[in-house]
């Protein structure tokens, strides 16, 4: 995927955080410990530093949900993590993301804590987010 479709797939899926741009992307991608996992409808943008790694954000057309490729990418991710010596995940969602929480919790992740007005929301509002991990 290029990182006008990154951007563009990531502005239709995000509103809190922010959606990132394509210079974002491209920026994140010439990063050696940056790794893409994408599909025709979605991607995942992991930082893999030594045995941990963190889940920067998934995203899912949101046309294509509801299908399964949530949690392809999240399998896929993890498997290639494990090709990595990955031995931790860790990632951010926003508390209020129901679905996105349900899907890391069928998929093994547990809360490991709060980060308290983490996120910029609309209207200057500040938003939560809750950090979750699973071990490989």
């Amino acid at each position: 995927m290029t990182p006008e479709r990154l951007a563009a797939l990531h502005g239709d899926c995000f509103t809190i955080p922010r959606p990132w741009s394509a210079d974002e992307f491209r920026g994140l991608l010439t990063q050696k410990n940056i790794h893409l996992i994408s599909h025709p409808h979605g991607f995942a943008l992991i930082s893999i530093a030594g045995p941990e790694a963190e889940l920067l954000t998934l995203a899912v057309d949101p046309d294509q949900r509801r299908q399964g490729f949530a949690n392809t990418l999240m399998a896929d991710m993890e498997t290639h993590c494990r090709a990595e010596n990955v031995e931790e995940v860790f990632l951010e969602v926003v508390d209020t993301n129901a679905p996105a929480r349900a899907l890391y919790v069928a998929c093994g992740y547990t809360v490991k804590g709060a980060r308290k007005d983490y996120y910029n929301g609309p209207n200057g509002t500040k938003v939560s987010a809750v950090v979750m991990a699973k071990t490989l």
